[in-house]
């Protein structure tokens, strides 16, 4: 925990950084991937929609003991064996701990169809005819829903731009974050598709549910990223490093955050599809799922870089990448000299340099050979002292002693004593 502990605390200094900003167009990638996928899904296998959109026919069968998978899937056989059209492929769900519920097409009541189906329904679950209720659904009413889902879905993107633009007062953020809940919708619903699972209000009610759990994350990193760009001239920073510095500041934060919410999640989806088998509960767990998933994804991938990208062109921006740009060319071209180690590897001296080293002490030795020892001055200094890879000036008179190396030097006197 210490090492994990220690890499958020980096992230949020800035000792480290994962450079999301700087790689924005892989990111857009994968998500063009991502969703040309779900597109492709949503249209070539379409939404496999429930009674309460398509209309149909609901039985709900009461039984005198437990209401098990076991017994649900005996009825699905018992309705589908029927030979009636419309309930070839019915749908079975237990509701309850005394309740089983079919769903098919729409079966006329006064037909010899919907007879069929109940005396195959009798006979299997061995109850009578009047422990079932039968109900018709209209597809009017799923249409309402829909409709109505799509009103609620168009106001809320309204208000998310209101507020955002409010909040922030950058539209800009508005624009990135709307597109970063567009991308969520849609990997959802094309995943949806995919999956084959049925379209039921729960799945509405889900769908609904991710928009304000991404909406919610993206807020936080831009209000990291309002605080960072604040005083860009101060901080000396691009707008790029400042949104990739929030970003990493609250990197450990949301995928903490994703993983609490996800696994609750995870569990309801995993205990409702292989072990109750209630359609109910795994609609709407799966849609919360993808989007939570895709939520954090985007809140981290898109969102931000979007904002980045769509702020580039600003004057405020550009300047403060010039300032940048500028600050790096001013820094000190012996900063990034390695620290020895003692594992660090060896390298050879380059001929040059050599060369150029071996002439300097051949000078040095004939120097040293002409003259006798102890008559050395300072008119023939050393200037390998200076040290390589530096010019030493040139040399026009031999050092004498100075003139003013005589005259009384100033002192610094007490206030009470100057002028005096």
């Amino acid at each position: 925990m210490s090492k994990l502990t220690r890499f958020g605390g980096d992230l949020y200094s800035g000792r480290r950084s994962i450079n999301f900003v700087g790689r924005r167009w892989l990111w857009y990638a994968i998500s063009a991937v991502i969703v040309l996928v779900a597109v492709l899904g949503l249209t070539v296998k379409g939404m496999n929609l429930g009674i309460d959109f398509k209309g149909g026919t609901r039985y709900t069968v009461t039984v005198s003991g437990q209401a098990t998978q076991s017994l649900a899937d005996q009825l699905r056989d018992a309705v589908g064996s029927t030979g009636v059209p419309e309930a070839e492929t019915p749908t079975v769900m237990t509701a309850g701990d005394h309740s089983v519920v079919i769903e098919t097409k729409t079966i006329d009541e006064a037909s010899t169809d919907d007879a069929k189906v109940t005396d195959a329904i009798t006979t299997t679950a061995h109850v009578k005819a009047n422990d079932i209720s039968r109900v018709g659904v209209g597809a009017s009413w799923g249409k309402q829903v829909a409709t109505k889902a799509a009103t609620g879905l168009v106001v809320f993107l309204i208000l998310v731009v209101l507020f955002i633009w409010a909040y922030f007062r950058q539209w800009k953020m508005s624009v990135a974050a709307v597109v970063s809940l567009a991308h969520d919708v849609i990997i959802t619903v094309g995943v949806y598709a995919l999956s084959g699972f049925e379209v039921t209000p729960a799945t509405v009610t889900g769908f609904l549910t991710i928009l304000g759990f991404s909406l919610y994350d993206t807020v936080v990193v831009f209000d990291k990223v309002r605080e960072n760009t604040k005083n860009l001239r101060a901080t000396r920073r691009s707008y790029a490093e400042a949104a990739n510095l929030a970003l990493n500041q609250t990197l450990v934060r949301s995928v903490n955050t994703s993983i609490v919410a996800l696994l609750p999640v995870l569990a309801i989806l995993y205990v409702s599809t292989v072990q109750l088998g209630a359609s109910t509960l795994k609609d709407i767990a799966l849609a919360l799922f993808i989007g939570m998933a895709a939520g954090t994804y985007s809140s981290i991938f898109i969102a931000t870089p979007l904002l980045v990208h769509l702020k580039s062109g600003e004057k405020e921006v550009i300047d403060a990448e010039r300032r940048a740009r500028a600050r790096l060319k001013q820094a000190d071209k012996y900063a990034d000299v390695p620290v020895f180690t003692d594992n660090m590897a060896v390298e050879d001296e380059p001929a040059e340099l050599a060369e150029a080293g071996a002439s300097e002490e051949a000078e040095t030795a004939a120097v040293d050979d002409s003259e006798p020892a102890g008559s050395r001055t300072g008119s023939h200094p050393r200037t390998d002292a200076m040290g390589r890879g530096r010019t030493a000036p040139t040399q026009h008179r031999p050092v004498r002693e100075s003139g003013a190396s005589g005259r009384p030097q100033p002192s610094r006197k007490s206030r009470s004593k100057r002028g005096k």
